[in-house]
């Protein structure tokens, strides 16, 4: 993966945790809820940032870390400086993640027409949240993938993929059950290179091949 890489995959979540109500009140009725459900506010705030100290002491300036490390980013309304801050951040990775992506974009239009029919429609109707339920090789050129895409945002059924004129493969260690986030696409000798970045756990797959047929399994759910 050249763009959508496992370190672009963590700051998107490190941006996503880093989201705070509008107004203070916001943050108070968001505390009258939990307790309302017996739920402490504190407690289930220090737990989200245990989950994704790692990635938040990795990605955000210093300026944030005292409060990363003592588990209280987000257990109290922020101060307005430190709100600003906040939102700083949050506006600086938004400015290079949209140069990052009409890069890719642009990239992949100048490449476009070069690219398998199939291929194509592989990229352009999303996979993201299919899960992986089984792969095989049954030649030494042919690479074969069932997905469950009744959660993904095409297809709402089971699909096989069968590549052709493999060349080049990289399968993670564990690919059944993995969950498909992101793709890109590069058109290469005779075909194209594609890079899926899988989760549970996060990891990648580049398959190099000449062709893709996509088979759909089932009634959509």
């Amino acid at each position: 993966m050249k763009f959508f890489t496992r370190s672009w995959y963590e700051e998107m979540q490190v941006r996503g945790f880093m989201v705070f109500p509008e107004t203070e009140q916001d943050w108070l009725e968001d505390v009258a809820w939990h307790a309302a459900e017996g739920i402490s506010f504190e407690d289930r705030a220090k737990e989200f940032v245990d989950f994704r100290k790692a990635y938040l002491l990795k990605y955000l300036p210093e300026y944030f870390h005292a409060s990363i490390h003592d588990g209280t980013i987000k257990s109290a309304y922020p101060a307005p400086e430190y709100l600003e801050q906040a939102r700083q951040w949050c506006s600086e990775y938004e400015a290079r993640m949209k140069v990052l992506s009409e890069e890719y974009y642009r990239g992949y239009l100048s490449i476009k027409d070069n690219l398998p029919v199939k291929a194509v429609q592989l990229v352009e109707n999303s996979l993201h949240d299919a899960r992986v339920i089984s792969y095989a090789l049954p030649a030494e050129d042919v690479v074969e993938m069932i997905l469950d895409c009744s959660g993904a945002f095409h297809y709402q059924c089971d699909i096989r993929l069968r590549f052709t004129g493999v060349s080049g493969l990289n399968l993670p260690e564990q690919l059944e059950n993995q969950y498909w986030l992101y793709n890109e696409i590069y058109a290469v000798e005779q075909g194209f290179e594609l890079g899926v970045l899988l989760d549970a756990p996060l990891s990648e797959l580049r398959i190099i091949a000449q062709d893709v047929a996509i088979e759909m399994h089932g009634e959509p759910a």
